[in-house]
């Protein structure tokens, strides 16, 4: 959060300045000093102030041009087309170094030394674990593992870098297209509580019709066995549980007329 902090305010205070002249000597100096800041790695909004814009086609075109790459572009985009764009200052190739690995982190997680050797004109392992341990990791905009024996860089976080315009589209499709399965899956989600809770009240229903039918056969017993004089014991087996014919001859009892009834000796 203290990095997202310190990002804003420095956009706000290179937007104010580019906003408070029209000197294209002093705003071409507000993109250096933007460019050079240890702290800045998002210049897009600066990139879309009018007077910023206003640069294009002047003597100072290539410092406007310059800005879009530190916005967009990578170490290997620069050296593409130094010859039309202002001599880079340590602090600005450091920069626009450090820019291209979180370019690098975008696509991939697992980035191999020689890769990283090439995009960065490092000659040897021991400058690039340097690099990415001084200029990146301490500097919050990475953390990952440098895997030695593997020889490659494991990222485990990245900050994300400015938006290309034509990129815009396609992100807006994305997420639409994500919003639309996270709605459909909060529509599934929510039948299947409903019906959830649909069973849970039918087996709650189950389970009072049973209790209750269990009560009536209870009493219906207690009934039959007050009338006829006997106990509990009456209609338990030796094992003890309920003999099958009395509780046959019980039931045959209980529907018939009671004038019907036979008399069972009493013990």
């Amino acid at each position: 959060m203290e990095m997202e902090k310190r990002q804003a305010d420095l956009i706000e205070q290179f937007t104010q300045q580019a906003e408070a002249t029209r000197d294209p000597r002093v705003l071409a100096s507000i993109i250096a000093d933007a460019t050079c800041h240890p702290s800045l790695f998002a210049f897009s909004e600066i990139l879309s102030v009018s007077n910023i814009s206003k640069l294009e086609g002047t003597q100072l075109s290539s410092s406007l041009d310059l800005l879009r790459l530190f916005a967009y572009g990578t170490w290997s985009d620069y050296k593409s087309n130094a010859g039309h764009l202002p001599s880079l200052l340590p602090d600005q190739v450091k920069k626009m170094k450090q820019l291209s690995v979180l370019t690098l982190a975008e696509t991939k997680k697992v980035l191999p030394y020689d890769k990283l050797m090439h995009e960065l004109d490092v000659s040897n392992v021991r400058e690039l674990e340097d690099f990415l341990i001084n200029e990146c990791m301490y500097s919050g905009i990475v953390r990952g593992k440098l895997d030695q024996l593997r020889r490659c860089f494991e990222v485990q976080f990245a900050a994300g870098r400015d938006i290309k315009p034509e990129q815009l589209d396609g992100m807006i499709q994305a997420l639409s297209n994500w919003l639309g399965t996270s709605d459909n899956m909060l529509q599934s989600i929510q039948e299947k509580i409903k019906w959830a809770d649909m069973m849970s009240e039918a087996n709650r229903k189950h389970k009072k019709e049973v209790e209750d039918r269990t009560e009536e056969v209870k009493k219906s017993l207690k009934v039959d066995m007050d009338m006829r004089g006997g106990g509990p014991d009456d209609f338990m087996s030796e094992s003890g549980a309920v003999g099958l014919g009395s509780l046959m001859d019980l039931e045959e009892d209980r529907v018939r007329p009671k004038r019907y009834r036979r008399r069972h000796p009493m013990p």
